[in-house]
């Protein structure tokens, strides 16, 4: 009964999805001119979007030959349009319609599914910020900036950063920037989507009192792993105590980014936490989560550890999905290319919800913990999840449940206690424009 109960919520949301795909106030929202998708080309602004969310990783004409196979149930994969159609009809699309599609995306799982998992009645998100290498053209490179190495070439970069539900697995909100801007100025622009339930988890480089004090300023908490060479932290650690409460002060730099945003500098009420890992070190944690009693020290190691999925998702993103295998060479095109393989990673986790409930009734009754094989879901999703968008209303749940039954056959073992030493080498293979692979 549940099963089907979410089988029947999936359905609902590509439809709820299809309708605002299908409106001409979302196509007016996102083409790029008002002249823009106004003929009736086979390559329109739905067809186009379609391509972009089937993760396109190989070569233009390849990719399309494939994508056209699929749409069209064709024998063999021929040239139905152009490698030169996409490139013209890929400028007229901004990629705001990717970013708003996800935002609807998560709007309807939030209010919608069920079976989203809390921490203590609070969404968990992580926020965390990484780099991409691009492609060295000149629009990428002005628009985006580049790394000077010492004794090395400069290469453009990019900087991303995510807000990441540790628990459901889905990117609340993705944001790809020049790599001037710094982690901490994108995750202000993090805190448009923060509500009152949430609870952020942030690494060491984020602490700040600006930073606190406008996550609760907008009703969120936090949990922050703060580095030792704060003067609070260090008297903290003398002092030999598990946990203290802490009033904390306003710097100077604070006080006037506090200015700015028009928030208060009055010192915040927070709580440090001593945290002893098993190499016998300590990390200490600063959280705006203050009751004791209801949230007791012992706690908070397990809370900070449930960051990782942040951290393995961005490896996920770049090894698997390959989000910087850039397939253009404008900067319109990296930003097309990273937000429609967010959109499509959260679209494949959220119609694997009946997959992972499938899961856990399945660990309650066999002695070996199992789990969702996301690089197989991925891999069978491709020239399959579109279709969703373009088939009729009566078999799309039909067309769930099979793609569920592959998500069952793509499950593998949970190994606990395996550890493995972090590996900080860099990996020097790129990818490259001329040589795309195979698909």
């Amino acid at each position: 009964m549940a099963w089907n109960l979410l089988f029947k919520t999936c359905a609902e949301l590509i439809e709820f999805l299809k309708k605002i795909l299908y409106s001409q106030d979302f196509v007016n929202r996102h083409k790029r001119s008002p002249k823009n998708f106004i003929r009736n080309r086979l390559l329109n602004f739905q067809i186009l979007f379609l391509y972009f969310i089937n993760l396109p990783k190989g070569s233009y004409q390849d990719e399309l030959d494939h994508f056209f196979k699929a749409l069209f149930k064709l024998d063999v994969a021929v040239a139905v349009v152009s490698k030169m159609a996409l490139c013209l009809a890929r400028r007229k699309l901004e990629y705001s319609a990717f970013v708003e599609f996800n935002q609807h995306l998560i709007e309807f799982f939030y209010k919608h599914f069920k079976s989203t998992k809390t921490w203590h009645g609070f969404n968990l998100f992580g926020i965390d910020g990484s780099t991409l290498k691009l492609y060295k053209y000149k629009d990428i490179k002005e628009h985006f900036g580049v790394m000077k190495p010492n004794n090395s070439p400069e290469v453009p970069m990019a900087r991303v950063s995510q807000m990441f539900d540790v628990l459901n697995k889905v990117t609340i909100d993705a944001i790809i920037s020049p790599y001037h801007v710094g982690e901490r100025e994108l995750l202000h622009q993090h805190m448009l989507n923060l509500m009152p339930n949430d609870l952020l988890l942030l690494d060491r480089g984020y602490p700040a009192y600006w930073i606190f004090n406008l996550i609760l300023s907008r009703g969120g908490n936090f949990c922050a792993r703060i580095s030792k060479q704060w003067k609070i932290v260090q008297s903290f650690i003398e002092s030999g105590s598990n946990e203290a409460i802490v009033d904390l002060h306003a710097s100077y730099q604070s006080r006037k980014e506090c200015l700015e945003m028009g928030l208060d500098i009055l010192p915040l009420r927070l709580r440090l936490i001593r945290v002893e890992l098993e190499s016998d070190q300590i990390e200490v944690l600063i959280t705006s989560l203050t009751d004791e009693k209801k949230f007791p020290q012992k706690i908070f190691k397990d809370l900070y550890h449930q960051r990782w999925p942040v951290e393995v998702d961005y490896l996920f993103m770049k090894e698997r999905i390959q989000v910087g295998n850039f397939s253009g060479e404008s900067s319109l095109s990296v930003y097309q290319d990273f937000h429609s393989k967010v959109f499509t990673k959260n679209l494949i986790w959220v119609l694997a919800s009946p997959a992972q409930d499938t899961i856990e009734q399945i660990k309650e009754e066999s002695k070996q913990d199992r789990q969702l094989n996301m690089t197989q879901a991925i891999s069978k999703s491709k020239d399959t999840l579109f279709l969703l968008f373009k088939r009729p209303a009566e078999i799309i749940a039909q067309l769930i449940q099979q793609i569920h039954a592959v998500f069952m056959a793509a499950t593998e073992p949970i190994r606990p206690g395996r550890k493995f030493k972090r590996n900080h080498k860099v990996n020097k293979r790129e990818h490259y424009m001329n040589y795309k692979p195979c698909r």
